[in-house]
This record gives C-alpha cells, sequence and structure tokens, in this order.
C-alpha cells in the first residue's frame, strides 16, 4: 500500500531533520523542504490516474468539463495551500502561513466566479420555466 511508503518518507524525514537540527539548522530545513516535496509529487503521481473518472463523471452527467477542471483545480489548491502552510507552522513562520493561507482562499474564490455564474445561470433558467 502507497501510504506505508508515504508514511516511511514522512518518518525518514522527520528524523533526518530532527537529527540535523542541532548540528546544521540549515540543512534540516533543506531535508524538510526535500522530504516534503517527494510527498507532494509521489501524491500528484498516484493523483493522475484518476483524474480520467472526473471526466467520466462530467460526461455522464451533462456537467461542462471546464467547470470540473476548475472544481479540481480549487481543491488542489487548498490541499497544497494548507500543506504548504502547515511546513511554514512548522518553521515558526505562523505570520506567514495565515497569509498563504489567505491568498489560497482569495485565488479559490476567484477560480469560483465561473461555477457561480454558471448556477445564477441555471436559477435564472429554473425561474424562467416556472413563470
Amino acid at each position: 500500500m502507497e501510504i506505508f511508503q508515504l508514511v516511511g518518507i514522512a518518518f525518514l524525514t522527520a528524523i533526518a531533520a530532527i537529527l540535523l537540527k542541532g548540528t546544521k539548522p540549515e540543512l534540516a530545513l533543506a531535508v524538510t523542504i526535500a522530504g516534503s516535496v517527494i510527498l507532494l509529487l509521489f501524491v500528484f503521481d498516484l493523483l493522475k490516474d484518476s483524474v480520467s473518472i472526473f471526466q467520466t463523471i462530467a460526461s455522464s452527467t451533462g456537467i461542462e468539463l471546464s467547470l470540473v477542471k476548475i472544481i479540481l483545480k480549487m481543491i488542489g489548491i487548498g490541499y497544497l495551500v494548507e500543506f504548504s502552510a502547515g511546513i511554514l507552522t512548522d518553521f515558526g513562520q505562523n505570520a506567514l502561513a495565515d497569509k498563504l493561507v489567505f491568498c489560497g482562499k482569495i485565488i479559490v474564490l476567484v477560480l469560483a466566479v465561473p461555477i457561480i455564474e454558471e448556477v445564477l445561470s441555471l436559477i435564472v433558467r429554473i425561474l424562467g420555466l416556472i413563470e
């Protein structure tokens, strides 16, 4: 199972960072970042195989594929921002982590505009049918 590999990478990264923190703190930071990047790349590799499922869902439900892509981008941004903010918090950069989360929320809001437009358009069409 992939989860055991992910946990192993995370623990090895943490142990290496802890061992280096006392003697070479700058290397501890680099090891942590490298381990985090490896974890992300590993998960992205797993996810790329699952994206075709969303294309199938979009075609079978009649939802535009562009809207599904936007939703996937929003989810990805949310996870990436949370992951990155956690790393920043681990290094004592709480203020920067908070700013990153805020910026991520703004980006998600901007990405949501086409979805909001589509929902409002659907409501107008439904109300037009009722009258």
